[in-house]
């Protein structure tokens, strides 16, 4: 049976005084494709911030590789081998592609040391011409890549990919497709956070729904995909 690299249980998060995650709970096993899906405002990018530490639960618990994570800064979380990819990018704009890839170095929590700058173009080779320009003049789509491609240089136990495919043109969302499908075959655990159902069916394995600040539906993602009572009333498909 596969480890839980990653495990919420029982989350309540306020902005100050509205509550908008309602005792959320959800696990990632080792080498696992997880799907979060909702619409607009369920809860999704709240529960990556509160994951990655960038939020504070009132109530709940976190925990990485079986270490509890809760109440820790977001800095030691991403030590502890959480690698986020916030919807907003936030790219260093000033800096060359290089740069944003060299800052975030680092190994990761057992001492992995398998993304590297070489690996990451390898991978990425889109990425290798422009490594001396600055983020702020990439497009949309390159910066999603590179953003990334920064996550994955702290060499992470898990990625959360926070709405990965928002505001993109179709091309450039097939092509952030194809590079978690490549993530996946090498063995990394992944949680995207995603309103379009379409996108994850062909790279996730198993699917969460958030609805209202809680998980309303959990399985594999062959069973949601055949499920369209589930699909209509939560995902308006």
């Amino acid at each position: 049976m596969a480890r839980t690299v990653l495990k919420a249980e029982g989350l309540e998060v306020f902005y100050g005084t509205s509550q908008v995650l309602f005792g959320m709970s959800l696990d990632v096993a080792e080498g696992d494709t997880m799907a979060l899906l909702g619409r607009n405002g369920a809860g999704k990018s709240t529960t990556m911030k509160t994951i990655a530490g960038l939020l504070a639960p009132r109530r709940g618990t976190i925990t990485v590789m079986d270490e509890p994570m809760q109440g820790r800064k977001a800095h030691i979380i991403a030590r502890a081998g959480v690698g986020f990819v916030p919807e907003d990018r936030q790219i260093f704009p000033e800096h060359t592609v290089e740069d944003n890839l060299l800052i975030a170095a680092k190994k990761g929590r057992d001492g992995q040391d398998f993304w590297s700058i070489e690996r990451i173009y390898d991978m990425l080779p889109l990425l290798a011409p422009l490594a001396r320009r600055l983020g702020g003049q990439l497009s949309g789509g390159e910066q999603q890549m590179l953003t990334i491609a920064r996550a994955l240089m702290g060499n992470p136990s898990i990625v959360l990919l926070d709405e990965p495919s928002e505001g993109l043109a179709p091309i450039v969302v097939q092509r952030i497709g194809e590079l978690i499908r490549t993530l996946r075959a090498k063995g990394v655990t992944i949680l995207i956070a995603e309103q379009n159902l379409h996108f994850c069916l062909g790279l996730a394995n198993r699917a969460a729904i958030i609805d209202k600040g809680r998980v309303v539906y959990s399985d594999t993602i062959e069973a949601l995909r055949a499920n369209d009572d589930i699909k209509q009333r939560y995902l308006a498909v």
